[in-house]
């Protein structure tokens, strides 16, 4: 006889942290963490206000909760609502850029990564014209020679 699975206990999120779980599902979207990412997501948290008073050894914790998700059935849906629950308003396009950022540091962007930022844009409900600037903001920054 088979039991349904118990789905998992979902944890709640602050602000920060829904933040830093975007950046690192935009990493792992392309089923590849590179270096470059990792620095990068460290450098946002190091440096941003946003991320003021935040815990750093909160990253590992957070890390391993979007890892776990993303291998469940409905994962990327329980991402996103677990983001929108904790994540104000103000921060939606906050959250759209740093997730860019995380994208273009590598200075490759995979049509993996773009689908899961064009996720993110419909999920926060970000302008289309706001999320191309955004876009274009990370491309410049992170712009080989």
């Amino acid at each position: 006889m088979n039991t349904p699975r118990t789905p998992p206990t979902l944890p709640s999120l602050s602000a920060q942290d829904a933040l830093v779980a975007l950046m690192v599902a935009v990493s792992v979207s392309d089923e590849s963490i590179k270096t470059s990412e990792l620095v990068t997501i460290e450098r946002i948290v190091n440096h941003l206000p946003v991320f003021g008073g935040f815990d750093l050894d909160r990253i590992k914790t957070i890390s391993q909760t979007v890892f776990d998700l993303l291998e469940e059935e409905d994962g990327l849906d329980a991402l996103f609502g677990l983001v929108r629950a904790a994540l104000p308003e103000r921060l939606h396009e906050t959250a759209y850029a740093l997730a860019c950022d995380v994208a273009a540091s590598d200075g490759h962007l995979r049509e993996t990564e773009l689908r899961f930022l064009e996720e993110i844009r419909y999920e926060l409900d970000i302008d289309r014209l706001h999320g191309a600037a955004i876009e274009r903001g990370a491309r410049a920054r992170h712009m080989p020679l």
